[in-house]
């Protein structure tokens, strides 16, 4: 934000997403065209460390968020993003659907499974309603890579920061296999999704994937194989190494389903694996190793 001099372009507001009086005056003031709900406790190391913070940030605040819009109940159309995380994962080899089982393992996982039940409870009880003026959905997407994340615990972001600091970077779960997305991806599913409700009556109240095809899913190995290339190291041990601390579950397979996304509003992820990854290491070597 201070980079691209945002604060002076945009109107911003900080509060807490908890802050039932403090989200509504935001609506009310603002009255908005759209809303896109992703503020959240993302990391899944921190649910461990703070797992009611994790709950009432990811749940309570995805509630306050609905009860600010029911009362407030003007048009508009609203996409609440949760994560791939909230499927329960058994780790088969086909990518979940929109109506699999929900859950998780860990405390995030199972923030982002009840984000989903609190939504759909919202949308049944009061949004449903003729009288409602809201039009809303969900968007499920996870796995994200990109450039400008920071946040703690991500395996690329600990990687760009140990190699920018001259350092080998400990991996947990090389053989971990993820849909790996560039941050663009989601974001242009997520605006579609907002679009795509604005226009058409039977996508409220959905729920929708987005995600990459899934023969572009890598293990986490093959991914930071990938990067370290891209940082011209010549050797993949000087790059990083395999540890057996792992503190916390970390599912082994996980994939998405995106047709529903494909059949009814036609989106699809554009970029190939490979483009993903230049993308992404080229964004941090340049901000690492330009003046």
């Amino acid at each position: 934000m201070k980079r691209l001099d945002l604060e002076t372009k945009i109107e911003h507001h900080f509060c807490d997403i908890r802050d039932l009086n403090n989200v509504s005056k935001i609506l009310n003031d603002f009255n908005p065209d759209f809303v896109f709900h992703l503020a959240a406790q993302p990391i899944v190391s921190v649910s461990y460390e703070s797992p009611l913070e994790t709950i009432s940030t990811n749940v309570m605040g995805t509630a306050v968020v609905l009860e600010a819009l029911r009362k407030w109940n003007q048009e508009c159309n609203v996409v609440v993003i949760t994560s791939d995380k909230c499927y329960e994962n058994v780790e088969w080899v086909w990518g979940y659907k929109e109506t699999d089982h929900l859950g998780g393992k860990d405390i995030y996982s199972g923030s982002k499974g009840a984000a989903e039940v609190i939504f759909h409870s919202y949308y049944e009880s009061f949004f449903k309603s003729p009288e409602n003026k809201v039009r809303l959905a969900t968007g499920r997407a996870g796995n994200v890579i990109g450039g400008g994340d920071w946040a703690k615990d991500r395996i690329v972001v600990d990687c760009m920061k140990s190699w920018a600091d001259g350092n080998t970077v400990e991996i947990r779960s090389p053989d971990a296999t993820r849909p790996w997305q560039h941050v663009l991806e989601p974001l242009s599913g997520y605006l579609t999704l907002g679009v795509e409700l604005s226009e058409k009556d039977g996508l409220v109240g959905e729920s929708f994937n987005f995600g990459p095809r899934s023969e572009q899913n890598r293990t986490v190995l093959e991914l930071l194989t990938d990067l370290s290339q891209l940082w011209k190291f010549n050797k993949a041990e000087d790059a990083y190494q395999v540890t057996d601390n792992i503190p916390f579950h970390e599912a082994g397979l996980l994939k998405l389903n995106c047709d529903k996304s494909l059949f009814h509003m036609k989106w699809e992820a554009n970029l190939a694996y490979k483009e993903c990854v230049e993308m992404v290491g080229k964004w941090y070597y340049a901000f690492y190793k330009t003046d």
